[in-house]
């Protein structure tokens, strides 16, 4: 099977005679309860999707299932639903999802055959396909490297890479959590449907009983004896504030999700050379939202910011500098750690450091941490571009890094950026004085 093939759910679709109930009914269905959306075909030809997203907004309006649920599916569907071609390479199916998905992500992506539909893909499974392709490649991408003695052009392709592999490690793991308790707390949410749905239909019986005329006192009070087990049924097991909560903890996982998207999109431009003043404060925290997976439960933040000046620069590319930064800084402690982040200015340079309470450079290789391919972690764990990368978007900045070290107490980067453009040189004792 491949690659492509491995991403296929050969799912039957609905056709346009389908009306919104009977889609409803199906995305139910235990069959259905994976997926985001279901796909709309006629003749073989896919139309659109109908996502779940869309269906609670029907039902949630007011008098939505009355307005709507015998509507024709298609007048709520998305005619503009991702589709790719099978036939086409891994790559350009990568590309081309990522880069017309809409987030947060509420649908999957149709797949077809010479235009013919063949079933739907997850977008979670194409993150890890292409994750799984990167470790692959990453042995072959180091080799090809050496052999061009990391060349400027070479260079850049790399950080291209390493920021691609940044984007679907962050994708894959920081939006997976939040995501993994909104769908366990969605499915929780059709259960309490469900149990409200049969109360809801035993209050019609008993309505019906009353209205039809023939009822008498035992039927009725049978009647009203059932709703009431359960009602109690019901509130025992869904007490009101679990409900609450349940909805609250819901919509907390969605806004994290959103401000990890919203973050990601200010991030992952790094191949564009857009120039801009801004503040390093502002732009270490909107890192530290993307390094949080790397340092959750595992490091003590301590911030020290200072009153600093805006710097001009590519904000990208300086973001990529503070994530490669944190995350050494991260993997660098066995167990819990501290990580203290300061930035200063003088008439000059604005000046930011981080340092950790980690194991340390070795002497003998502190003179070769900015070398391409220079690594001391296990082979797969890293292909040493990270601090060359690091240090060539410094210096492209006319800018400055330093490092000290310990072993056994912990590192300390210093990164220096110019206020002008026209300086040459950042301030040697102030960089030079760096002490873990």
């Amino acid at each position: 099977m491949s690659e492509v093939e491995s991403l296929l759910v050969p799912l039957e679709p609905v056709s346009p005679a389908h009306t919104v109930d009977e889609v409803s009914e199906l995305l139910l269905h235990p069959d259905y309860q994976r997926f985001l959306c279901l796909p709309v075909v006629d003749q073989g030809k896919p139309l659109g999707v109908i996502s779940r997203n869309e269906m609670q907004k029907i039902y949630m309006s007011m008098y939505g299932r009355d307005l709507y649920g015998k509507k024709s599916v298609t007048q709520f569907m998305n005619s503009a639903a991702v589709v790719v071609d099978m036939q086409h390479p891994m790559e350009q199916i990568s590309r081309y999802v990522t880069s017309n998905i809409k987030f947060p992500i509420t649908e999957d992506f149709i797949l077809t055959r010479n235009g013919e539909y063949c079933g739907l893909g997850h977008v979670v499974d194409l993150l890890k396909v292409m994750e799984n392709k990167l470790t692959r490649q990453s042995e072959e991408i180091s080799r090809a490297y050496r052999e061009l003695k990391a060349s400027q052009s070479q260079l850049i392709q790399s950080e291209k890479m390493a920021s691609l592999g940044q984007m679907v490690a962050g994708v894959a793991h920081e939006i997976n959590t939040p995501l993994g308790y909104v769908k366990n707390n969605v499915s929780l949410a059709q259960d309490v449907f469900v149990q409200l749905k049969a109360l809801v239909g035993s209050y019609d019986a008993l309505l019906a009983l009353l209205l039809g005329g023939d009822a008498n006192e035992a039927t009725v009070g049978r009647q009203l004896e059932m709703i009431e087990q359960q009602r109690n049924d019901f509130w025992s097991v869904y007490p009101q504030d679990e409900i609450d909560n349940l909805f609250g903890d819901t919509l907390f996982g969605v806004n994290q999700i959103s401000e990890i998207v919203l973050n990601l999109k200010n991030f992952s431009r790094l191949d564009q050379a857009a120039v801009d003043e801004v503040n390093l404060n502002q732009t270490i925290e909107s890192t530290l939202v993307i390094a949080k997976n790397v340092l959750k439960n595992r490091v003590e933040l301590i911030k020290q910011y200072g009153n600093v000046p805006a710097v001009k620069c590519s904000p990208s590319q300086i973001n990529q500098v503070f994530l490669n930064l944190l995350t050494n800084a991260a993997q660098a402690m066995d167990g819990m750690g501290k990580i203290l982040i300061r930035t200063w200015a003088d008439e000059r340079y604005v000046y930011a450091s981080v340092q950790d309470t980690g194991k340390g450079i070795a002497k003998e290789n502190l003179q070769k941490i900015f070398d391409p391919f220079f690594t001391t972690k296990p082979v797969g764990e890293g292909t040493g571009l990270g601090l060359s990368i690091v240090f060539k978007i410094i210096e492209s900045h006319k800018g400055f890094i330093r490092v000290a070290s310990e072993v056994g107490k912990g590192t300390r980067f210093i990164v220096a950026l110019p206020l002008a453009k026209d300086s040459r040189h950042a301030n040697q004792s102030e960089l030079d004085a760096a002490q873990v």
